[in-house]
């Protein structure tokens, strides 16, 4: 650790950070408080001790940032402001603007985009369902009624109306992972790697869970195949790994894509970044 390093500590077991600038002789300058008692918070200096409150200090590298006399006068020149926001101005966005310039927080950041993804399948999984069961010839979620929507959704029958509904939210997730993963040349070259690998892997996963789902779909029931039956049986099967029938199964073929498209991302971008420390 050095003068002018941006510092973090984990807090929660890993369920946020808690950032700071090192202004040097075992001092921190950082945003004092903790969640849900943030009402008082102000950018003070306090010893490291204080500033770890038990846990392990971490470094925040950079290839390229402000000079550690910048870096400094910026922490020392905000002492005092009680101006603290959780989404628009907590400590990260504090210590990025104390080392780089800009008033950033990847923990807003990946809670924007991981909560909007995750209620953008959800919701466009819902309006599939609602879609399949008023476009077919056969109305409701019958199991005809699936089938009839599927179909007409298209093209290309039914996988096709699988593939069809699956690839608004897979698309969402894609942009998601870009938006969490971006590349920024402040960043170190291993993270900016890691970053690009996992944007690559996410689509991937993508690819590769869709071609899954049908995979799936063709052997989990008691018909094998893609005929009418087998699908039929082959949603019906997947359905009932979670208690549900056709339905929950065609819900989770359109999910599993964009599904996978953070988990595999997510997975891949960690693994490469362990593996080249």
């Amino acid at each position: 650790m050095a003068r002018g390093d941006h510092v973090k500590v984990s807090r929660c077991l890993g369920a946020y950070y808690h950032h700071g600038i090192d202004v040097g002789n075992g001092k921190i300058i950082h945003y004092t408080g903790e969640p849900g008692k943030k009402i008082n918070a102000s950018i003070e200096i306090t010893s490291i001790n204080e500033f770890l409150n038990g846990g392990k200090l971490e470094i925040v590298k950079y290839s390229k940032c402000l000079s550690e006399t910048e870096t400094i006068s910026r922490a020392f020149e905000l002492i005092g402001e009680k101006n603290y926001n959780l989404f628009f101005n907590n400590c990260e966005h504090f210590a990025n603007y104390c080392k780089v310039g800009e008033t950033k927080s990847e923990q807003v950041n990946n809670m924007k985009y991981g909560t909007g993804t995750a209620a953008s399948t959800v919701m466009s999984t819902t309006a599939g369902i609602g879609a399949v069961a008023s476009v077919g010839t056969v109305g409701g979620l019958s199991g005809a009624g699936v089938m009839s929507g599927l179909a007409a959704i298209g093209p290309g029958g039914v996988v096709g109306g699988i593939a069809t509904l699956s690839a608004a939210p897979a698309i969402a997730a894609n942009i998601a992972m870009n938006k969490i993963l971006n590349d920024n040349d402040t960043l170190t070259m291993e993270e900016r790697d890691a970053r690009k690998v996992g944007r690559t892997a996410a689509k991937v996963g993508t690819v590769a869970v869709a071609g899954g789902s049908v995979a799936a779909i063709s052997s989990a029931g008691t018909v094998a195949g893609l005929s009418g039956a087998g699908i039929t049986s082959g949603l019906a099967a997947i359905g009932g790994t979670v208690g549900g029938g056709m339905v929950a199964g065609t819900a989770i073929a359109v999910a599993a894509p964009a599904v996978a498209a953070v988990a595999v991302g997510t997975c891949i971008y960690k693994a490469f970044k362990w593996l080249s420390n």
